[in-house]
Formats: structure tokens, sequence, C-alpha cells
């Protein structure tokens, strides 16, 4: 089993006893730098990188590879990647960038396949002069999103 193989069995078993915690991305590097960042369905805590710390670093043995470990919450301007992080942030505004534009909407559903995004624009009547507020909305297939961050409101 190599280096890289036994960090992922080591994180996918340490995920496991934290069922709403899931792993967003895991990067080694060839100077064996573990970089490990997480997201939950209820977000991630102290106490959660921590254990997943743990559960890596104390079954890996410094002797046979030295190593340096990184355990992170995906942060508020992470791009969105999994659909899991979708469906967590239904009902928050994202910015969502398709080749052919930018989105700002209201996230309303996130199926297994696409997004739907809801939201309003002010534009000219159709009869006379003015701008009247209407509302659109547009399903979005995950192969389409070229990035999607969630935008914070205060």
């Amino acid at each position: 089993m190599t280096f890289k193989e036994k960090v992922a069995d080591l994180l996918e078993k340490g995920l496991q006893e934290k069922p709403s915690l899931f792993l967003v991305d895991l990067t080694i590097t060839d100077s064996y730098k573990i970089m490990v960042t997480l997201d939950g369905d209820n977000g991630v805590s102290l106490q959660d990188c921590i254990d997943i710390s743990r559960a890596i670093e104390h079954n890996l043995d410094r002797e046979e590879q030295d190593f340096s470990l990184e355990v992170a919450s995906a942060g508020v301007s992470t791009p969105l990647k999994l659909v899991r992080q979708f469906k967590k942030n239904i009902g928050r505004t994202l910015k969502v960038k398709i080749a052919s534009e930018t989105i700002e909407a209201t996230l309303i559903e996130a199926s297994d396949d696409y997004i739907t995004l809801s939201w309003k624009a002010r534009e000219p009547k159709k009869i006379g002069k003015g701008k009247e507020t209407v509302e659109h909305q547009r399903d979005i297939p995950y192969a389409d999103i070229k990035e999607a961050i969630v935008i914070i409101i205060f």
C-alpha cells in the first residue's frame, strides 16, 4: 500500500465515525505535505478537524515516512465542488459563473444533476416606458458551472 493510499484509507475510516462530515479535497504533495479540506452538513468545528487529524496522524509512522498534516474546513470563499455542498446551501445566495455569464441568485433546489436558481431583475417594460421587476428561474447542470461561491449577506 502506497503512502497516499494509506492516508486516504485512514481518512475514510475517520470520516465514517463522523457521518455529517465529508471530504472536499485531499492533496498530498511530493514533499509529503498532507492537506485535507472538509465540509459538513452542519458545518465543521475545530474539534472535528482535530479528530480527523488524529485519525490520520496517530496511525502513520514518521520513522517510515516524514510528513506534515493540515486539516481545515472549506472556507467561506471556497468554491462549491460537490453536490452535497450545493444541497447544504439551499436557500442561500450564490454567485454562479457559467460560460456566458455570472448569475447572483438564490439557490432554491439542488438535484443530483442540476441546480435551480431564482432571482429578480429590473427590466424595461414590454409596453411603455420605465422598468418592471421580473422574476427569473433557471436550471443549470453541474457540468456547465465553472465556479459557484456562497455570498455572505449581513
